[in-house]
């Protein structure tokens, strides 16, 4: 029996590459490589098939610890609250208005991104405050 090592999280998007870049900036991945053979993405993309153009795009942690992220192109948009999403972990070890703070501030540089603000949920007597964020395709993430 052998012991799974790592994750790929697959997002469906309808548009690939735009969704993947975005996360490039909010998570501080990186484009990997194209392709063998291939000197950059626009080529590899040319070499496709109309239908297969732009269908898929990925980034990944460059430091390896963090999971693959891949993107790929659905014909059907997002009808629906995210079954499964991504906590975006900016405050992690602070809390009350310090934590907040960093919270807005992250949420203000990820706007500026294409992000959307959809509430700010703030402390009680079992939660840190979080922040409900929506990225460039509406799907659903926190900032935590």
């Amino acid at each position: 029996m052998s012991t799974i090592k790592q994750v790929q999280v697959t997002f469906d998007c309808a548009e690939p590459e735009r969704v993947a870049r975005f996360w490039c900036e909010v998570l501080g991945y990186v484009v990997p490589s194209p392709p063998e053979g291939f000197a950059s993405w626009d080529e590899f993309n040319r070499s496709q098939s109309p239908e297969e153009r732009g269908s898929w795009f990925a980034c990944s942690d460059p430091s390896g610890v963090g999971p693959r992220l891949f993107f790929q192109r659905v014909p059907e948009g997002k009808v629906v609250k995210n079954r499964v999403h991504l906590d975006v972990r900016a405050g992690t070890g602070l809390v009350g208005d310090e934590r907040l703070a960093t919270l807005e501030a992250e949420s203000a540089r990820l706007v500026a991104l294409g992000a959307v603000q959809v509430r700010v949920l703030l402390a009680d007597e079992e939660n840190e405050s979080c922040i409900v964020m929506q990225d460039v395709e509406g799907n659903e993430f926190c900032l935590d």
